[in-house]
């Protein structure tokens, strides 16, 4: 069963600053896209219209060590930390491709909440993940569910 999953992404123009580095809030974007992205390999979406489904963000955080340009590429390794009735937390390791050895340039979290829409009021209510989902995630083995 998936505890983990890897992306790979390259730092585009419009993702750095003025002194030419990635902006700190790209790397929010990187994690989130290899979220959905490690949804999707499940055969689900984060924003599934049809069942009301949503997955807002209840913790994030991002810590820097290394900067990256322009055209630099990275790997984003997302790892279930925890796996709830109604909830899932992740952490992140952005690494730089290409350096030797490899360079861990940030580590990232994310806690998001299984919510049903109400598309009548447009309220949101946690509700427990698909059992579908939530069959097929582990929490990474080496971690255990976190208290």
């Amino acid at each position: 069963m998936p505890h983990e999953f890897t992306l790979r992404h390259r730092v585009e123009f419009a993702d750095t600053d003025m002194a030419g580095i990635i902006h700190f809030s790209s790397y929010f974007r990187y994690m989130e896209v290899t979220e959905h992205a490690f949804i999707r390999s499940l055969g689900f979406s984060v924003a599934d219209r049809d069942s009301g489904i949503g997955w807002p963000r209840v913790d994030v955080g991002c810590s820097f060590r290394s900067p990256l340009r322009f055209e630099d590429e990275l790997d984003v390794r997302l790892v279930v930390t925890a796996k709830k009735s109604k909830s899932l937390s992740y952490a992140f390791h952005i690494t730089k491709v290409g350096t030797e050895p490899l360079l861990e340039v940030a580590t990232g979290r994310m806690t998001v909440v299984c919510v049903a829409m109400d598309h009548e009021t447009g309220t949101m209510k946690a509700a427990r993940i698909p059992e579908a989902l939530a069959a097929q995630l582990e929490v990474a083995p080496e971690l255990g569910e976190a208290p």
